[in-house]
């Protein structure tokens, strides 16, 4: 089973990604991984930025 990724650690790996697909030197077949990447890591950031709203609302609302 693969371990839940926290969001802080999505978004530093997003920076992460975002300085090595800026770089010159990488490969286009890395540059493609680490896209994929990317895009997975964005997914699930938006996912627990959803879950984060609906649960202050629920908290809001009581």
């Amino acid at each position: 089973m693969k371990k839940e990724i926290k969001f802080e650690e999505a978004l530093e790996r997003l920076a992460e990604i975002n300085e090595k697909l800026e770089s010159e030197e990488i490969s286009l077949d890395d540059s493609i991984k680490l896209f994929k990447e990317g895009l997975e890591l964005s997914k699930l950031c938006q996912k627990k930025l959803d879950e984060a709203k609906l649960e202050i609302e629920k908290i809001v609302i009581d």
